[in-house]
């Protein structure tokens, strides 16, 4: 009688750990997939690619090559999440300098807190390296334009529907004469039906 007690302990204990294990699958990066509404990796890429290939699109670049006789140096300033999740800037941010470069039509130039960095490594260099390799200061490239934004969002929801739109405003600024020369809007609808999304 024990030993049949304990047989089914150890059914059931199995039983138990099986049911509550994790099932693990693994993904191509570039598929698609949308499980709650929310802000995501597809989101976050789609909208830096088309934003950045209509900014690359319009006349201030031209216009910028012709008057300098040179590429336009370009940084991506702040982007502010005004929108009511929580959305990880820093990926969209990467996902704009990446297009930015790959490009090919701007220069790119560092952000402030990577720029810090390598001020002190500089810094460093100029105390310890030898004089054949150390990098002088006073030798970094300006940048001619800063790019900065919004994510804002409204969230409609009626009982177990709710539609989530998303609206992603960049600007393009001189940082010469702080003059906008572009300004661009991209706008994202998702309908989620039985949705337990917090709004």
């Amino acid at each position: 009688m024990k030993v049949k007690t304990n047989l089914w302990l150890a059914v059931i204990a199995t039983f138990m750990i099986s049911a509550c294990s994790t099932s693990v699958e693994r993904l191509d990066s570039q598929q698609e997939v949308d499980l709650s509404g929310a802000w995501n990796d597809t989101d976050s890429q789609l909208v830096a690619r088309e934003m950045i290939e209509d900014s690359l699109s319009r006349a201030w670049i031209n216009k910028f090559v012709k008057a300098e006789g040179k590429e336009p140096a370009v940084i991506v300033g702040r982007i502010k999440n005004l929108s009511h999740e929580h959305i990880n800037t820093n990926t969209f941010i990467a996902n704009m300098e990446r297009e930015l470069i790959n490009s090919g039509e701007v220069q790119f130039v560092a952000s402030s807190s990577a720029r810090n960095e390598i001020r002190e490594e500089r810094g460093d260099q100029d105390l310890n390296a030898s004089e054949e390799t150390r990098k002088d200061m006073g030798q970094e490239y300006g940048a001619d334009f800063m790019m900065q934004g919004q994510i804002n969002t409204i969230i409609d929801v009626d009982g177990t529907t709710q539609v989530r739109f998303y609206q992603v405003n960049l600007e393009l600024i001189s940082i010469k004469d702080n003059r906008k020369v572009w300004i661009g809007e991209k706008r994202i609808k998702k309908l989620v039906k039985n949705s337990k999304l917090r709004e």
